[in-house]
């Protein structure tokens, strides 16, 4: 797995550096100065395994009732209250954010240039985007990500992370997915955020053991989840929803395969329907 390692520093060092400047910047130093308990940057990177129910909603004043330990939620639309929270009645919490598209309604739209965008995606105000250009798109998800890592959150969901299969309006190759989701992947890690593979399917035996989970649209209307095992036999929870298939259908594949499966609207609201 790709992952960024810190430094560790014999008991004596790490004392003197986190009584000094330092202290706010080191991972290990639970009281520094000038950091809150709450506001630590974990040691270690959070690993939701097979067998996690979830909730999954991105539109409308998150509903913090649901009883389930993961709750996935857009991350520019939602601060640091929301996710305390969740966080204070024992939740873990993914922040979503769009890797692939370019998106007008967001604050930092003026920060991609013009030549990055590609054709519609399919959703009002939305373009696909270039990702051979990760020089260009680095700092901008570093950024997205710091964002997610200062709100609290404990993961990332980056979405559509398979331009390379659609017509984006740019000669996109699998390699250049690869390269790209590997970058988002490594961003995430190094701010201390498990990260997940948003559909994808056909690159999974290479991105299993970049990514932390997976999370997945209609599989089993696809019958396609079969795809995603080796997300479950490498002990890492694969978060799936289906929009118009019935329970009756894709729960018996759900439970089956190990998938963390539930029905919900497109709207992607507070409702769901689990198996």
């Amino acid at each position: 797995m790709r992952s960024t390692t810190r430094p560790s520093f014999p008991p004596s060092v790490a004392r003197l550096l986190c009584t000094g400047a330092l202290a706010g910047l080191l991972t290990g130093c639970v009281n520094a100065p000038g950091r809150t308990p709450d506001e630590q940057l974990p040691t270690a990177r959070w690993q939701p395994r097979p067998g996690t129910a979830w909730q999954w909603q991105l539109s409308g004043t998150v509903d913090t009732r649901v009883d389930v330990p993961v709750y996935d939620i857009d991350g520019f639309e939602n601060g640091p209250a929301v996710v305390r929270r969740l966080h204070k009645s024992g939740r873990k919490v993914i922040c979503y954010i769009n890797a692939g598209a370019w998106e007008s309604f967001r604050p930092d739209r003026d920060d991609f240039p013009a030549a990055v965008l590609g054709r519609s995606d399919g959703w009002n105000g939305e373009r696909w985007l270039d990702i051979r250009r990760r020089s260009v798109l680095r700092p901008i998800m570093a950024a997205r990500l710091d964002m997610c890592r200062a709100k609290g959150f404990d993961a990332v969901e980056p979405d559509l992370l398979d331009g390379h299969t659609n017509d984006t309006g740019f000669p996109l190759t699998a390699a250049h997915q690869l390269a790209y989701n590997r970058m988002i992947a490594n961003l995430a890690h190094e701010r201390g955020l498990a990260v997940g593979l948003k559909n994808d399917l056909e690159q999974i035996p290479d991105l299993v053991g970049d990514f932390d989970f997976a999370v997945n649209e209609q599989c089993a209307q696809y019958r396609e989840c079969s795809s995603l095992s080796p997300f479950i036999k490498a002990g890492k929870a694969v978060f799936h929803v289906e929009y118009s298939e019935p329970e009756r259908t894709f729960c018996p594949i759900a439970k089956r395969l190990g998938l963390d499966s539930m029905r919900k609207r497109l709207d992607l609201g507070r409702w769901r329907s689990t198996c």
